[in-house]
C-alpha cells in the first residue's frame, strides 16, 4: 500500500504532468463553457475522460502513494498555471482563450458564432436573459472567457458587471 520507489514516482510525475496538459489543451480546445451551461452528454465526456486518464497517470502503479503522488502533481501544476497566467497576459490568453463578439450594432457576426458553436436560439436566449427582445436591441453582445454572454443594449449600459477585457476577437 505504501510502497513507492523513486524511478515509480518519476514516472507518475511525468505521466501525470503530461495527462493534465493534454487535457488542459482538450476542454481548452472544446470551446468556452461554464459549468453551468454543460449539457449531459459534456458531463458524460468529462466522467469517462477522468476514468480514462486514472490508470494513464499512475500505470501500473495502485499504491496508496502512487495516488496521492499524482494527486498532489496535478494541484501544484494546477496552481503554477494559474499563477503564471496571472502574471503572463499572453499565457492567461492561451490557456483561458479570449472574449468572442457575437453581435455589434444590431448585427450577428456569423463567422464567431460558428466558430463559437452558438446558434441563434441560444443567442436570442441569452438577449431575454438581458432584458433585449430583438438584434436591433443590442449594441454588442460578447461571449465571455467564463461562458457567459454579456450584452450591452443599444443606447444603454451592460447588463452584467465584469472586469474589462483588452482584446476582443472582431
Amino acid at each position: 500500500m505504501f510502497n513507492l520507489d523513486l524511478a515509480s514516482a518519476l514516472e507518475i510525475v511525468a505521466r501525470s504532468l503530461a495527462v493534465y496538459f493534454v487535457v488542459l489543451v482538450g476542454l481548452r480546445l472544446g470551446g468556452k463553457r461554464a459549468i453551468g451551461q454543460m449539457t449531459v452528454f459534456d458531463l458524460v465526456v468529462l466522467l469517462l475522460i477522468a476514468n480514462a486518464v486514472q490508470n494513464a497517470m499512475v500505470g501500473p502503479d495502485t499504491s496508496l502513494l502512487g495516488g496521492i503522488l499524482a494527486a498532489v502533481v496535478l494541484l501544484v501544476v494546477n496552481a503554477l498555471v494559474a499563477r503564471l497566467r496571472m502574471s503572463s497576459p499572453r499565457l492567461r490568453r492561451l490557456v483561458e482563450g479570449s472574449p468572442t463578439l457575437l453581435v455589434l450594432h444590431g448585427e450577428v457576426i456569423p463567422e464567431h458564432m460558428s466558430r463559437e458553436e452558438i446558434d441563434e436560439e441560444s443567442l436570442m436566449e441569452a438577449l431575454r436573459e438581458h432584458g433585449v427582445a430583438e438584434l436591433s436591441g443590442v449594441e454588442m453582445a460578447v461571449l465571455e472567457i467564463d461562458g457567459s454572454i454579456s450584452v450591452i443594449p443599444a443606447g444603454g449600459t451592460t447588463t452584467r458587471v465584469k472586469k474589462p477585457r483588452k482584446l476582443l476577437r472582431h
